[in-house]
């Protein structure tokens, strides 16, 4: 008897391995496709013959197209089943660039972009809701913490990779074997058996649960929790570097090492996010508490002029306190979701971060317009300062899910 129950619990485990590997191996292919038309700018400037306005409208589309079906996608996932929503999304976003590999054209482009913003939104919804049902309970935080950390790399290696395949295959066979990527990672999911997560309006004991309303008030201030969280980091991503030049005397080199040090330093926070989430229920708290130092921190740099080490490593702390939000801030979600609503919750709240990237751009660019490089992390710490107050208020009444917590490694 206890034979069986060890061996039980050790397949279990193995199962549950296979599957974060898996769906953290999604999540890769998810930045990295994210960063492969942007790194590609130059050659398809030359080679379409038009301007960065033309280009910069190719990510318009892909950011409105993946705003608008996060939410229908997460309902999709949880009604017909998210592994299979998450290999044709593998899929389409794969086939999309080797299309515009095979046939090169502003149109294409367009198409491309729009199809890649199609496959985008099935990640979070699918990943999380795989995640959410399958993974132990008590590593939860954990896993979420891993997932993020393979999307955060995923968009760290793209512009090596792409340099490399460019340097190889010229720039049609490098959107080929880019795209390929896709394709390749859903067949390795299938391989690897990932288990699916569906409605489940049923329980483990095969009773119907009542229907629930996912679009809850809690839902919904977590979706502008999510496109606060992401105007916060997109302003210092995306503008951080000319800021530093333009408004603090400080030369590239010593720029790009202070935006390196928080990216950088975000993706451990990650990790050590994750061990931190298993040992709270008050994942509002802890993120309220990393986002009220983060703000103070980018307080000092908005208002004072550091010197180089000293703003590198304010930078590094921001950005590791960042990261140790990721998955308290997911465990938040899953927790105001009903049972069996994950993908429609994580679908629902991650189109927060779509609007964040159509806003932010405008809004930071109109900073640096009017010559005020300081309120780029003004107003990055503002957002933060609102991000404290929201996750204070989820945080007023801890989510007893109603589905229980996950005995062992896996659901049976």
């Amino acid at each position: 008897m206890v034979d069986v129950l060890a061996a039980s619990q050790h397949a279990k485990a193995d199962t549950a391995l296979r599957t974060l590997a898996g769906i953290s191996v999604a999540h890769w292919v998810s930045h990295f496709h994210l960063f492969v038309l942007p790194m590609l700018f130059p050659f398809l400037k030359a080679q379409l013959g038009v301007g960065y306005i033309e280009l910069g409208f190719a990510l318009t589309v892909f950011g409105v197209v993946s705003g608008l079906t996060q939410a229908p996608i997460g309902y999709l996932a949880d009604h017909i089943g998210a592994r299979k929503v998450l290999l044709i999304g593998l899929t389409v976003g794969g086939l999309a660039l080797i299309m515009l590999g095979l046939h090169l054209s502003y149109a294409s482009l367009i198409v491309c972009a729009a199809l890649l913003g199609l496959a985008n939104s099935v990640y979070h919804p699918c990943d999380y809701a795989i995640l959410s049902t399958h993974m132990d309970e008590a590593r939860m935080g954990r896993a979420f913490s891993i997932h993020t950390f393979a999307g955060f790399l995923g968009g760290a290696v793209a512009p090596a990779i792409m340099a490399a395949l460019v340097a190889l295959f010229d720039g049609p066979g490098a959107l080929i074997v880019a795209g390929a990527v896709g394709p390749v990672a859903a067949l390795a999911l299938l391989a690897v058996g990932i288990p699916d997560a569906s409605s489940a309006d049923r329980r483990q004991d095969g009773a119907a649960a009542p229907k629930q309303s996912v679009v809850t008030p809690a839902i919904i201030v977590l979706m502008v929790f999510f496109m606060l969280l992401g105007l916060s980091n997109a302003g210092i991503g995306n503008f951080g570097v000319v800021a530093l030049m333009s408004g603090y005397a400080v030369s590239f080199s010593a720029a790009n090492v202070a935006l390196t040090a928080f990216l950088g330093a975000g993706a451990i926070g990650v990790l050590a996010g994750g061990y931190l989430a298993d040992r709270t229920a008050r994942h509002g708290r802890v993120a309220a508490a990393c986002f009220a130092v983060d703000a103070v921190i980018l307080t000092v740099i908005a208002t004072t002029t550091l010197p180089a080490i000293v703003l590198t490593a304010a930078m590094g702390l921001a950005g590791f306190l960042g990261g140790v939000i990721a998955p308290s801030r997911d465990m938040l979600v899953r927790n105001a979701a009903p049972p069996g609503a994950a993908g429609r919750a994580f679908g629902i709240v991650s189109t927060g971060f779509n609007f964040s990237g159509i806003l932010s751009p405008l809004l930071f660019g109109w900073i640096m317009d009017q010559n005020l490089p300081h309120w780029v992390f003004g107003a990055s710490a503002g957002f933060m300062v609102l991000t404290v107050l929201l996750a204070l208020w989820t945080d007023r009444k801890p989510e007893r899910r109603s589905d229980g917590p996950v005995k062992g490694l896996m659901h049976s």
